[in-house]
């Protein structure tokens, strides 16, 4: 198979996402639920993410909140998620509540 793409040992082409310019964001991560204050851009389908400290996260809209029962994302912990189906983006905000610790929450654009 010809790709453009860079490929693994295996020759098996890796998706390669360009950052999106502005798509840069945090999320202060206390006992309370906190979320992005601004929408994912509408071009972006995956969004890279990086957690200071164990957290519990959740994609939804501009009222998403998170809870102890949300997905675990463990401290210091790089995970590149997709938010986008074939089409459309399926969610434009992600929300995340501490484990433990307060923390921060990194956030990447990519389209």
């Amino acid at each position: 198979m010809t790709t453009l793409l860079p490929v693994d040992a295996n020759n098996y082409p890796l998706p390669v996402l360009r950052l999106l310019s502005g798509g840069a964001k945090t999320v202060t991560v206390t006992a309370t639920s906190a979320r992005t204050g601004t929408a994912f851009d509408v071009e972006t389908r995956v969004v890279g993410l990086y957690a200071t400290t164990a957290m519990f996260i959740r994609f939804g809209n501009s009222a998403v909140a998170a809870a102890a029962t949300d997905h675990y994302l463990p401290a210091d912990t790089y995970m590149d998620l997709s938010i986008a189906g074939d089409e459309t983006q399926s969610f434009t905000h992600i929300a995340a509540v501490r484990a433990v610790a307060d923390g921060t929450l990194y956030i990447s654009e990519k389209y």
